[in-house]
């Protein structure tokens, strides 16, 4: 881990070596540097204050404080993998559980009867975002909505969402990012017009929450449902 003072602000930069399997996506940098602070006064305080009375009560404040720093830590990493890549696949958008395989009627966009899959993300899952297949941004809109738990079929039409056309030679296919009941924002870095890569970075949501694509309905699925999938790795279908 690295501390670095820039221009007179505080910035927290963790840094892994090459031969750990990950690391720390910049959504993180300020969330952890927070924690970190939060962290080492609540233990200092503790340790001044409490511990000469209560020795057991600063141990464990130490360690719960840890394994919530841990835990927010783990949040934002981002594995080193091997991507999957294919003109004609499309790839999982973000690690998870399949939830949803089903015909459905899209009100949004197309219009007409599209093939939904769904991934729900729990907590204790990778939240970075990745481009399904490679082509052209077309549409780009963020709804306000609710928090309804995201497994709900309610979440995809109700809940805070953004949603991303991506314009492949072989169909248009629809991204939806959905907060949940504990995901609290959507990080979207898509521009209509822009023409984006396959497995490359679509966006980022903190804590819990599903993403939706919805496939040509001639789409041949490659998932099952409750199967668990990663985010670039796992092909969701093929067209």
């Amino acid at each position: 881990m690295e501390l670095q003072l820039d221009g007179g602000s505080f910035c927290l930069i963790l840094r892994f070596n090459s031969i750990l399997p990950m690391y720390i996506h910049k959504e993180g940098y300020k969330p952890i540097a927070i924690s970190v602070i939060i962290f080492a006064i609540l233990n200092l305080l503790s340790f001044y204050f409490i511990s000469a009375h209560f020795p057991i009560v600063t141990w464990l404040l130490l360690m719960a404080s840890f394994g919530l720093l841990l835990f927010i830590i783990s949040f934002f990493r981002i594995p080193n993998r091997t991507l999957t890549a294919g003109d004609n696949k499309v790839i999982s958008p973000a690690d998870g559980k399949v939830v949803v395989i089903e015909e459905t009627f899209d009100e949004e966009y197309f219009k007409e009867k599209r093939l939904q899959i769904s991934v729900f993300m729990s907590p204790a899952n990778v939240h970075v975002n990745r481009n399904p297949l490679s082509g052209e941004v077309v549409y780009n809109q963020y709804h306000k909505g609710k928090y309804l738990v995201a497994w709900n079929p309610k979440s995809s039409t109700e809940n805070e969402r953004h949603s991303v056309v991506i314009r492949h030679q072989k169909g248009d296919v629809l991204v939806k990012q959905i907060a949940g009941a504990l995901a609290k924002r959507i990080i979207n870095y898509l521009k209509v017009g822009q023409q984006v890569t396959q497995n490359n970075e679509l966006g980022f949501i903190r804590f819990g929450s599903r993403v939706d694509v919805l496939l040509p309905l001639d789409a041949k699925v490659e998932v099952s449902l409750n199967q668990v999938v990663q985010g670039g790795v796992t092909v969701l279908a093929t067209i």
